[in-house]
C-alpha cells in the first residue's frame, strides 16, 4: 500500500458544501456568511437564539509534554469527534487556528493528520478567513497611533522608554525581536527601542478569544495598557481613542469559522494563541456556540497539560464559566521512550527500560487533571505500528494504578472508526464519572506571587520560584494598580515540566525563574515570563517552507 501524505489524503477526500455542514450543526442560513464553498463564518448573534438551550458536554483533549517524536493531539481531537458522531452523538469540534510561523517553521500545520483532519487543510493552515491578519492589523494600528501621538506633541506624556506595546507579524522572524525605530530624521518619527512579537502572542489575540460579544471586545480593547507616562501612570488604548477603530478591524474576525472533518463532522476553527507564550485555547465564542448546538464538544488546549490544560482551566474556564465533563490525555509510546532517554533513531525498537523511565511524565499530567483539577480522565495512546504489546501493557498498568483507563487510538490510519474505543470510554466517563470536584489551581484573592508559586509547585512539580528584582517590582506595581485579582498566564518552554527544555520526563528538585511580569488588562490576565521563553520564535535550520510549493493549477504540496 502506497503511503499518502496528510495533504494528499485531504485533497483526495470529497468535501460537502458548507451549507450542508451548517444544516447538520443546526446553524440557520441567516447566521451563515460564506467564504467560498467549504468555509463560512457563523454570526455570534446566534447565541441569543440559543440561550435557552441546554449546553452539551465539554471534552478537553490535552497531552503529555511534547517531544520531537510527536503526540498527535489535534489528530486525536478530530478522530474522537468523528468517532462520537459514528456512535450517534451529535458532536462538534472546536480547535485553534494555525499560525503561519509554525506552518513554515518547524512544527508544520495544525489541522490534524492522516484520516483525522479538518478541511480544507491548505486554507486552514495558510490565510484561512483572514482572522490572524485582522488581529495583526489591529495590533499594529495601535502601535502606529502610539508613535503618532508622541510625534504630534505627546499630550498624554507617554514615556517612549516605557512603551510596553510591541508590533507583531504572523511569521517566525528572530531578526525583528529587538529593533530601533523612528530613525533618519524628525519626519520619520521619534527614535526609540522597539520590537515585534508573533501575532498569536499579541494581547489582541487573547482579547478576541476571551470576548463574549462585540461590546465586550470593545471594553477589553479600551482597557489595554500600552505603556506609562513620565510620572508613572498607565496609558490605555482607550486614552488614545484607538479601541473603536481596532474593533472595526476585528468585527468579522470575532465570528467563529465553520469547516468540517474528512467525515463531515462540523468543526469550529477559531482563534490561535500559542500555549507556551499565551493562553493556548480557541475562542470562548466558538466553544459556547458549539455547546449550544451539540451533545458533545471536543476541544483541545495547546502542548502538555502543564501549559494548555492549566490555562484552559485557570483562565478560560474561570472567565467563561465552563466546566469540562471529561479530559483526554494523549500520549505515544515513542514520546514516552524519548522522555526516558531513548534517542529518536531508536524509537521503533522495544525498550521497556526507557519507557519505564519516561512514563512518570504521563503520570504527572494524569495527577494534574484528576487530583489538582478534579476531573475524570482517560489516556489515549496514539498507536504506531512499532508499538509492542509489552510496551502498551506497561502503560496501561501504570495508568490503572492511578484509576485511569487507557484506550488505543488509531484515528490517523482509520479515521473515526479507529477512535471508537476512545469515544466509548469518553461517553462512559461523561455518564458515570463525576466532575463535581472541579477546582482551579488558585483563588482570585491570592497574591500574584502566590498564584505563580501555586502553578509551579502544584502543576509543574517544582520546589519554588525565583523572582528577578524587575519581576518583583512589576508585580508590586500591578497589584497597586488594582489587577492583583487576575489569573496568571505563565510563558514557559513546552518541552519540559520545568523552565529548562533539557529536563525531560518528570523532573524533581527544580525551581522556576521568573524574569519579568506584565499585565494584559484587556485580556484579563497577568503574563509571567519564565526561563528563556521568547514571544517571537525563529525559523529552524531547515524550515518547513523549503518543502512547500504550488503547481500551475494552484495545487499546493509540502504542507504537513
Amino acid at each position: 500500500m502506497s503511503f499518502k501524505s496528510d495533504i494528499e489524503i485531504a485533497q483526495n477526500t470529497p468535501m460537502e458544501p458548507i451549507e450542508k455542514i451548517a444544516e447538520k450543526a443546526g446553524v440557520g442560513r441567516e447566521y451563515l456568511e460564506l467564504y467560498g464553498n467549504y468555509k463560512a463564518k457563523v454570526n455570534y448573534n446566534i447565541l441569543k437564539d440559543l440561550e435557552d438551550r441546554e449546553d452539551g458536554k465539554l471534552i478537553l483533549v490535552t497531552a503529555i509534554t511534547p517531544t520531537p517524536a510527536g503526540e498527535g493531539k489535534t489528530t486525536t481531537s478530530v478522530g474522537l469527534g468523528d468517532a462520537l458522531s459514528r456512535l450517534g452523538k451529535k458532536t462538534m469540534i472546536a480547535l485553534r487556528e494555525p499560525s503561519l510561523g509554525p506552518v513554515f517553521g518547524v512544527k508544520g500545520g495544525a489541522a490534524g493528520g492522516g484520516y483525522a483532519q479538518v478541511v480544507p487543510m491548505e486554507d486552514i493552515n495558510l490565510h484561512f478567513t483572514g482572522d490572524i491578519h485582522a488581529i495583526g492589523a489591529a495590533n499594529n494600528l495601535l502601535a502606529a497611533m502610539i508613535d503618532n501621538h508622541i510625534y504630534q506633541g505627546n499630550r498624554l506624556g507617554i514615556d517612549p522608554r516605557r512603551i510596553t506595546w510591541r508590533r507583531c507579524m504572523d511569521m517566525n522572524d528572530r531578526q525583528l525581536r529587538y529593533i530601533v525605530s523612528g530613525l533618519n530624521g524628525r519626519t520619520n518619527g521619534v527614535p526609540r527601542e522597539d520590537g515585534f512579537d508573533i501575532t498569536v502572542a499579541s494581547e489582541i489575540m487573547a482579547v478576541l478569544c476571551l470576548s463574549t460579544d462585540l461590546d465586550n471586545l470593545k471594553e477589553r480593547l479600551n482597557r489595554i495598557i500600552i505603556g506609562y507616562t513620565y510620572d508613572d501612570k498607565p496609558v490605555t488604548a482607550g486614552d488614545l481613542k484607538a479601541a473603536g477603530a481596532m474593533a472595526a478591524l476585528l468585527k468579522d474576525a470575532l465570528k467563529p469559522n465553520l469547516v468540517q472533518t474528512l467525515e463531515h463532522t462540523p468543526a469550529f476553527v477559531h482563534g490561535g494563541p500559542f500555549a507556551n507564550i499565551a493562553h493556548g485555547c480557541n475562542s470562548i465564542m466558538a466553544t459556547k456556540i458549539a455547546l449550544k448546538l451539540s451533545d458533545y464538544v471536543v476541544t483541545e488546549a495547546g502542548f502538555g497539560a502543564d501549559l494548555g490544560a492549566e490555562k484552559f482551566i485557570d483562565i478560560k474556564c474561570r472567565i467563561a464559566g465552563l466546566r469540562p465533563s471529561a479530559v483526554v490525555i494523549v500520549a505515544t509510546v515513542r514520546a514516552l521512550k524519548m522522555h526516558g532517554g531513548a534517542q529518536k533513531t531508536e524509537l521503533s525498537e522495544e525498550n521497556l527500560e526507557a519507557l519505564e523511565k519516561g512514563i512518570p511524565n504521563l503520570l504527572k499530567h494524569i495527577e494534574n487533571i484528576t487530583e489538582q483539577f478534579g476531573l475524570p480522565a482517560v489516556v489515549a495512546i496514539n498507536r504506531f505500528p512499532t508499538d509492542t504489546e509489552a510496551e502498551l501493557k506497561l502503560i496501561e498498568n501504570k495508568c490503572r494504578a492511578l484509576g485511569v483507563n487507557v484506550a488505543l487510538s488509531e484515528v490517523w490510519a482509520k479515521g473515526g472508526e479507529g477512535g471508537e474505543a476512545l469515544a466509548r470510554e469518553v461517553i462512559r466517563l461523561v455518564e458515570e464519572g463525576d466532575n463535581s470536584g472541579f477546582k482551579f489551581t488558585y483563588n482570585d484573592e491570592m497574591s500574584i506571587k502566590a498564584k505563580i508559586e501555586a502553578v509551579v509547585e502544584k502543576i509543574y512539580g517544582g520546589d519554588g520560584v525565583d523572582f528577578s528584582p524587575a519581576a518583583l517590582k512589576e508585580i508590586a506595581k500591578i497589584e497597586e494598580m488594582g489587577f492583583g485579582n487576575l489569573p496568571v498566564c505563565l510563558a514557559k518552554t513546552q518541552y519540559s515540566l520545568s523552565d529548562d527544555p533539557k529536563k525531560l520526563g518528570r523532573p524533581r528538585n527544580f525551581r522556576v525563574s521568573v524574569r519579568n511580569v506584565k499585565v494584559s488588562a484587556g485580556a484579563g490576565f497577568v503574563v509571567v515570563l519564565t526561563g528563556d521563553i521568547m514571544t517571537m520564535p525563529g525559523l529552524p535550520k531547515v524550515p518547513a517552507a523549503e518543502s512547500i510549493d504550488v503547481d500551475s493549477t494552484g495545487r499546493i504540496s509540502g504542507l504537513f
